[in-house]
């Protein structure tokens, strides 16, 4: 007769991810977003978790939770666990015969900088399915499901970065409106348009060029880059441009620069790959094709 004893059972799989999640980002919320579930299934996946351990791993406050003493000691392993599950599931893709490439993308690079270049890279790789994301902030490419990711953001000199343009801001509007702008202080005259996402641009802009930002908040504020960009060709007023994402409708004629006086941001639109070993022969192709090579 066999013996065949049931076997103890470990945490699932959700209940050690949702805790890995909340304890590197800081809290159940920020865990929450990354995973794309509510704090509140966080919260249980911690709690069932806490009851299989027996101990806690979190102490709950008013204005938030921090990790125990258990659950900071017990958390680097987990990191490294899932950093190591990511990359495996990431090799397989690469080296599978799978022909999809999944970019994440801030919503304005999306829009303004990546989709022009995409026809061009369908017709060259016809094979390719090329998936886009919107995003607010950049994915952790460790465990996220994206092969690359185009931010403008400040880089870190990670190999797995490449730099495709340093970003520089600079007023642009249309040749009408700019027919009235025959000093910076001609400025005052005139509205300013504003995205909601850089909102300090006109401000870090007036700063490094005057010496002050009094008086440059004023004007309409838009929550997608694309539509200030939009109101800025229609003669809305004058905008704060980010080179890489003015430059088609400059190249244009549709805006135009009045001042010859940019300002760097500290920020650069990065492409980021995943830290892996070879790329697949798609992925390799499609960078290739954005960063100019």
């Amino acid at each position: 007769m066999s013996v065949n004893p049931p076997r103890p059972k470990g945490p699932p799989l959700n209940a050690l991810r949702a805790f890995e999640a909340a304890a590197r980002l800081g809290g159940f919320a920020n865990a929450a977003e990354e995973l794309s579930v509510s704090a509140g299934a966080i919260s249980q996946h911690i709690k069932s978790l806490e009851e299989w351990l027996g101990t806690p791993l979190f102490t709950r406050r008013s204005q938030g939770v921090q990790l125990s003493e258990f659950g900071a000691a017990v958390a680097p392993s987990l990191y490294a666990a899932f950093d190591a599950l990511g990359e495996a599931v990431h090799q397989m893709r690469a080296l599978s015969a799978h022909q999809t490439v999944h970019i994440a993308a801030l919503p304005s690079v999306a829009q303004l900088w990546l989709s022009p270049r995409l026809p061009a890279i369908r017709a060259a790789m016809p094979q390719v399915s090329i998936s886009v994301s919107a995003l607010e902030s950049p994915p952790n490419l460790a465990r996220e499901m994206f092969d690359l990711s185009l931010f403008l953001r400040v880089p870190t000199g990670a190999p797995s970065e490449i730099i495709l343009a340093e970003d520089l801001i600079y007023p642009v509007c249309t040749p009408q409106v700019a027919a009235s702008l025959h000093a910076i202080t001609d400025l005052d005259q005139l509205p300013l348009i504003h995205d909601a996402l850089w909102m300090q641009d006109w401000a870090t802009w007036a700063t490094a060029i005057l010496g002050h930002a009094s008086g440059f908040d004023r004007g309409a504020r838009h929550s997608l880059y694309s539509i200030a960009l939009e109101e800025a060709r229609n003669g809305a007023g004058v905008l704060m441009g980010h080179e890489a994402l003015v430059r088609p409708s400059l190249t244009r004629g549709e805006l135009i620069v009045p001042f010859d006086a940019p300002v760097r941001t500290g920020l650069s639109l990065v492409l980021e790959t995943p830290r892996l070993g070879q790329p697949s022969a798609a992925l390799q192709a499609v960078i290739s094709w954005l960063s100019g090579g």
